[in-house]
């Protein structure tokens, strides 16, 4: 075997060995120091805006039918709808609560023979998700504890000193009454003040006959109801305590400008509303100094002052259509004067047929549009949902 001898190699040049050391350097600081290149800009994400869900009052109301909307603007006595006493759900009223799914009823001492009897004909209109309506007061105003034997109190005014405290346990015991009877509307409190002391048609039915105390019990008092579960309504805006007159007889004049309205009878209503009320009761009350129609019927009162000025978005009904205060006309006419002002609820229709064909007739004149239709049922919806109605 020959062995390689080293110097057979030939030697590498050194020039070549330092010119290939010079480009590798080269690339490496060229590679190190070289600008950055932006990165390509991402895609822009599309996303989709999504479509707003409405609400379960809005779902409902997609379904209504245009007659059942307008249905549902009326409180009435069952016996409007079957033409003789209720004292029980028979298929007259059944047939006719289908054919006519009015918003509410109004249940008076007629429709009371005793617990049991009532109980179950609240029961049987709860199935019709009604708002179940009376006059509990106390005092005087005291449907089911005149009857059918729930807790008796005295008039409010009697307990006007015992403060707000006696103003809510009142309410609330009153509220706790009329659940265990199937009731979950009562129209109280009275937010009016008895001012004029020759009126008789308020009175003692009032907290006080001081401004500022009344707002004190009033809000107690709404307090009392909504804690206990049952839906209150303010009565009778803007105030029914200073008039001589009964509206339920005749005109009842409120004699005072808006300011004066402001620093007096509004105050327990202001008071209430702040405190949750969910309805307020508008009376038909003459008012010169704002409008000349009963304040039911006056958008100045109603929209202007009542929703826009205090600030109310809650349901507000009509006091009932059959009032001599309420003036002349059909019940049709009468309700499209009411709801045009701005009321929800109509109280006390007597002709179904007639006020649901006269609401109609005016949403196709122009007279009242869709669109406020559907805001005064959703009202009604909403507080319906809210008390589990629906």
């Amino acid at each position: 075997m020959n062995r390689l001898k080293s110097n057979d190699i030939s030697p590498v040049p050194w020039a070549l060995i330092v010119l290939l050391g010079l480009l590798l350097a080269g690339l490496v600081l060229a590679r190190l120091f070289a600008p950055e290149k932006a990165a390509p800009p991402a895609a822009p994400t599309v996303t989709a805006t999504p479509r707003p869900t409405p609400d379960a009052a809005e779902a409902i109301l997609a379904g209504m039918t245009e007659d059942e909307k307008l249905c549902q603007l009326l409180v009435v006595h069952p016996e409007a709808l079957t033409g003789s006493l209720v004292t029980a759900m028979d298929d007259t009223l059944k047939t006719a609560l289908e054919a006519w799914p009015v918003g509410g009823v109004l249940l008076d001492t007629n429709n009371m023979k005793g617990r049991e009897q009532l109980t179950a004909l609240t029961a049987a209109l709860a199935e019709h998700h009604l708002l179940i309506t009376v006059d509990e007061e106390g005092g005087r105003v005291g449907r089911l504890m005149n009857t059918v034997g729930t807790t008796r109190l005295s008039s409010m005014f009697s307990y006007r000193e015992l403060g707000e405290e006696t103003a809510y346990q009142n309410a609330a015991t009153i509220a706790a009454d009329l659940k265990v009877c199937g009731f979950n509307t009562d129209f109280a409190p009275v937010a009016d003040v008895w001012s004029n002391m020759k009126n008789s048609v308020i009175g003692d039915r009032a907290y006080s006959n001081d401004f500022n105390e009344a707002a004190r019990l009033v809000a107690a008092a709404v307090r009392g109801f909504r804690d206990s579960g049952v839906i209150c309504c303010l009565k009778h805006f803007p105030g029914h305590g200073s008039t001589l007159a009964d509206s339920h007889e005749e005109d009842a004049v409120v004699d005072k400008t808006l300011e004066a309205l402001k620093d007096s009878d509004l105050k327990p209503f202001v008071s209430g509303i702040q405190a949750g009320a969910d309805m307020v009761m508008a009376g038909h009350l003459m008012v010169p100094a704002v409008d000349d129609v009963p304040a039911a019927m006056s958008r100045a009162i109603i929209t202007d002052l009542l929703r826009e000025q205090l600030g109310f978005d809650g349901v507000v009904i009509t006091d009932g259509l059959q009032m001599a205060g309420a003036g002349g006309g059909s019940d049709g006419e009468k309700a499209v004067k009411c709801f045009a002002a701005g009321c929800d609820l109509l109280l006390e229709v007597s002709d179904v047929p007639g006020t649901v064909a006269a609401l109609k007739d005016a949403v196709a004149g122009g007279v009242i549009s869709q669109e406020r239709v559907d805001e005064s049922v959703l009202r009604i919806l909403r507080l319906k949902l809210a008390h589990g109605i629906l």
